[in-house]
C-alpha cells in the first residue's frame, strides 16, 4: 500500500516554498524527496489556479499596471540551439506577464511565456475577461442620453510595442491606458546601478495631456521585488531556476494565491483580495489550501 503524505505535512512543504525556500533546502528540513515535493507543489498550483480562476470574476479595478519579469526555463536563450529556438516554447526566456490594482494592490490573473505580441493579445484577453465589462448597449444612444463609452479601467506599461493592439483587441473602448519609458544613465555594465533622469508619459487611448500624469508603474515594479524575494526562480545573477515550466506555472500560481488572499502589502491592514471585495475575511494559509 502506498504511503499517503498527511495534510499537515503538505501545507508545511507547502509554506516553505511560499516564503521563498528552495526545493532542495524544503527536501531537507521536512526529510523528504525533490519527487514528492514537486508533486505537492503541482497539486497546489493547480488548486490555486483553479480558485483564481473562479474568485477573480466580475472585479472592479481602477488602475492597472503591467510588466514583465524575466527568468528562464532549462537553460538561457543564447544556449538554445536553432531547432529549439524554432521549435520550442517551454524553455529558455520565459516572462511572467501580471497586472497590480493601484489601489487594491490585487493580481488579478498572469501568463507564463515568451515576450511576443501573441502572448500580450493572450494575456490582455485574460484580463479583460476578469473585469465587469458593460453591456453590448450600455452605451448606445437611447432615451436622449448623450452616447459615449464608460471607461472601466485605466491600463499603464512600458513601451512594449505589442501593447497598444492587445489593449485596443481586448477592451476596445472601455479602458485608458497609456505608456510610461524611463531614461537611465550611468549604467556601465549590465545589472549596476544606474539613475534615472527622465519619463516619457504618452497617452495612447483615451488619456489626454492633463491626465498623462496619472500613468504610472512604480507599483509593479515595487511588487517585481516582492516576486523576486519569494520566488528565486525570478532572482537575478543567481543558481535558482526551473528545469521544466510547469513547476515554474505552479510555483507562480501558489505565490499569487497567496499573494492575494492572504498576505497583507505595505501598511495595508487587510489582503488585496479583501479590498477588491473578493472576500470578506483574512484567511490563513491553511485556509487557501482547503478553500
Amino acid at each position: 500500500m502506498a504511503n499517503k503524505m498527511s495534510t499537515e505535512k503538505r501545507n508545511t512543504i507547502l509554506r516553505l516554498l511560499v516564503e521563498g525556500n528552495s526545493i532542495r533546502s524544503t527536501c531537507r528540513l521536512m526529510q523528504t524527496n525533490i519527487p514528492s515535493v514537486l508533486r505537492q507543489l503541482l497539486w497546489a498550483g493547480d488548486h490555486c489556479r483553479e480558485l483564481m480562476e473562479a474568485r477573480f470574476q466580475g472585479l472592479t479595478l481602477g488602475h492597472l499596471e503591467t510588466d514583465e519579469m524575466w527568468t528562464f526555463v532549462g537553460k538561457k536563450q543564447a544556449r538554445l540551439t536553432i531547432d529549439e529556438k524554432a521549435e520550442r516554447s517551454d524553455i529558455g526566456d520565459v516572462y511572467l506577464w501580471y497586472s497590480i490594482d493601484q489601489k487594491t494592490k490585487l493580481v488579478p490573473t498572469y501568463l507564463l511565456g515568451k515576450r511576443s505580441a501573441d502572448n500580450a493579445r493572450r494575456y490582455m484577453m485574460d484580463l479583460a475577461s476578469r473585469l465587469a465589462m458593460p453591456k453590448s448597449h450600455a452605451s448606445d444612444a437611447h432615451r436622449y442620453a448623450r452616447p459615449g463609452f464608460e471607461h472601466v479601467t485605466q491600463i499603464s506599461t512600458d513601451g512594449f510595442a505589442a501593447y497598444p493592439e492587445a489593449v485596443d483587441l481586448a477592451f476596445g473602448p472601455y479602458a485608458k491606458f497609456g505608456t510610461i519609458i524611463k531614461d537611465y544613465r550611468n549604467a556601465i555594465l549590465p545589472y549596476t546601478p544606474s539613475e534615472m533622469v527622465g519619463t516619457k508619459r504618452r497617452g495612447v487611448f483615451g488619456i489626454n495631456e492633463s491626465q498623462e500624469r496619472t500613468i504610472c508603474t512604480s507599483h509593479i515594479e515595487r511588487c517585481n521585488l516582492t516576486v523576486r524575494t519569494f520566488m528565486k526562480r525570478f532572482t537575478r545573477l543567481a543558481l535558482g531556476f526551473s528545469k521544466k515550466i510547469e513547476n515554474l506555472d505552479a510555483a507562480c500560481a501558489l505565490h499569487m494565491a497567496y499573494y492575494n488572499f492572504c498576505w497583507r502589502p505595505g501598511k495595508m491592514r487587510i489582503t488585496p483580495a479583501m479590498a477588491a471585495g473578493v472576500t470578506d475575511t483574512l484567511w490563513r494559509f491553511d485556509d487557501l489550501l482547503n478553500a
